[in-house]
């Protein structure tokens, strides 16, 4: 057999299948304790163990005995904007809330005045820093969600913005549109008005100019109710575009049990959901998305991981990357803190962090395991076993990164 790319010697660690893990089949991973991983086209096409006998490869990586997982899928960011926001963290020593900050006319509003008087070529800069960091801790994979924009023009032009990051870097990146993100300072005495044109102007442009995959809504008090969240996420689902929502992150609004009802893909945050929101969750199918690092840098409560999973529910986890409350492009963060706050075991978090995430993206069929037939997206971690990788605080553990079968980063050591 002749491949592009041979990962031999090292100790295979993947969930198996195309579809969302639920509740204890989130603990089912298979480990080869010595195997190797064949790839050609940018597809695996034999995963086996002991020594690799008559494959002639252009390319090989032996692993020395490290930790091979799939690529981290990383489900939930906001990564296109321009500037940070390093002075709120001020505000939130002092016990300044995320709504309060918002109501100051810092939080997001700041963050979309920045982002609209920033130039296309500064958003892009930005962006593949952030991006490039991403990919050296793992992140093969990313959604990118609009929302600095909070304007038809400025919106399309994110969106815009981020497909054409694909060919500029090697995450493939899934897009949402969140014109629903924040009330922009223009509509601030008239919500109804803005929730109008996000629905029924700047949703039909997203999808005639096919700029999204899906479309996203932040259901918080102060912010979009549960009616407005309806309105735009209907008005999205009549036009092709799968649905997301942010639910239940500050207050129980009823986001987990919309969600439920609408048969979104996923509901994230869910910091405040109620058991019976999580149960209609369940029933309809939908992913728990959960952000611990945003819990961490808020000072909030965190999400109940540990509750979920018992429930039988799909979860995945995700940065939640933004400049006001989780500033950080590092999944290995987001698994450290799911082991040490939402109690996930390490297979529980890998499974979130891969196959997981990636049905939170509908890509499933084609990323999240190692396994013939799906994409050789990989990560090689410098780890004598899967435990490792949550328990090794604080530093960059991942030694080389393959997408589809190159090699798109490398560990100096």
């Amino acid at each position: 057999m002749k491949v592009d790319t041979l990962i031999k010697n090292g100790m295979i660690v993947t969930p198996i299948g195309s579809s969302p893990k639920c509740g204890k089949q989130m603990r089912e991973v298979k480990t080869i304790g010595r195997g190797y991983v064949a790839v050609d086209g940018g597809i695996i096409v034999r995963v086996n163990e002991g020594e690799p006998v008559k494959i002639e490869a252009k390319t090989t990586v032996d692993a020395q005995g490290k930790v091979i997982t799939p690529g981290l899928v990383d489900p939930h960011t906001h990564l296109i904007h321009a500037g940070s926001r390093e002075n709120e963290m001020v505000w939130k020593t002092r016990g300044v809330s995320y709504l309060d900050i918002l109501k100051k006319g810092g939080g997001i509003l700041s963050t979309v005045k920045a982002t609209r008087s920033a130039s296309d070529g500064a958003l892009i800069s930005q962006v593949l820093k952030s991006l490039r960091r991403m990919l050296k801790y793992g992140t093969t994979t990313a959604e990118v969600k609009s929302g600095y924009g909070l304007n038809t023009r400025q919106e399309l032009r994110l969106l815009d913005l981020i497909r054409g990051l694909n060919s500029l870097q090697p995450i493939d990146l899934v897009s949402t549109f969140m014109g629903a993100h924040a009330l922009p300072e223009e509509y601030k005495k008239d919500k109804q008005s803005y929730v109008k044109l996000v629905a029924d102007k700047m949703l039909p442009e997203v999808a005639e100019q096919g700029l999204a995959h899906y479309c996203d809504v932040f259901c918080e008090e102060g912010v979009f109710d549960i009616d407005d969240t309806r309105y735009i996420l209907e008005a999205a689902k009549k036009l092709g575009l799968g649905l997301k929502i942010h639910a239940d992150e500050m207050s129980p609004m009823g986001g987990a049990e919309l969600a439920a009802e609408l048969k979104t893909v996923s509901a994230d945050h869910l910091l405040s959901s109620t058991d019976e929101g999580l149960l209609k969750m369940k029933q309809a199918g939908v992913i728990a998305v959960v952000l611990p690092i945003t819990s961490l840098y808020l000072g909030e409560k965190f999400a109940r991981a540990r509750d979920m999973i018992d429930m039988g529910l799909a979860v995945a986890l995700a940065t939640d990357y933004n400049p006001g409350s989780s500033p950080t492009e590092s999944m290995q963060l987001v698994m450290n803190m799911a082991a040490l706050k939402l109690k996930m075991t390490p297979e529980e978090i890998i499974t979130a962090a891969t196959i997981n995430a990636a049905c939170a993206l509908g890509e499933g069929e084609t990323i999240g395991t190692i396994e013939d037939g799906k994409a050789g997206d990989l990560v090689i971690f410098d780890a004598p076993d899967l435990s490792y990788i949550p328990y090794h605080l604080g530093v960059n553990l991942s030694n080389t990164v393959i997408k589809r079968g190159n090699i798109v980063y490398k560990a100096q050591e």
